[in-house]
């Protein structure tokens, strides 16, 4: 078997344990292998293939690894534009200092305060600052 070959045969079983995976850092690493078969079949040393499939895999991982973090950072400008923010919800009594359940559009909604360190709660109109999964988040109203 020629080293390009062996190579190009790597890649292909990363590529096939990348599809039982289902993460893409296999993938890369499979190209990173690809690449150095390719070196390897133009005739370069071990070294230069060795050089380039580092090369590739890091590549491919910076960009994952980038793509991800910009990712995360457009679900938390999502999570800014959620439509309940600014709304008013009445609290008619609160089960904890901080936290109680309150009805909100027609459903019951976990409550709890904006500033959990401060007084408890006390019944009357909130805002709501946050929705935090099926919670909402909210602070005392000025009127």
């Amino acid at each position: 078997m020629q080293i390009h070959e062996a190579w190009w045969l790597a890649a292909l079983v990363l590529g096939i344990v990348e599809m039982l995976t289902g993460t893409f850092y296999l993938l890369v690493l499979a190209l990173g292998c690809a690449a150095a078969g390719g070196v390897a079949l133009a005739g370069g040393s071990f070294t230069l293939q060795l050089l380039a499939a580092a090369a590739f895999s890091f590549a491919g991982w910076a960009l994952i690894w980038r793509s991800r973090r910009s990712r995360d950072a457009r679900e938390e400008v999502a999570a800014d534009m959620v439509l309940d923010v600014g709304a008013r919800i009445q609290i008619e009594h609160w089960d904890e200092p901080h936290r109680t359940i309150a009805r909100y559009r027609g459903a019951a909604w976990q409550v709890e305060l904006a500033d959990s360190s401060g007084p408890g709660g006390r019944p009357g109109p909130h805002v709501i600052r946050g929705v935090v999964g099926n919670r909402l988040v909210v602070t005392p109203s000025g009127n």
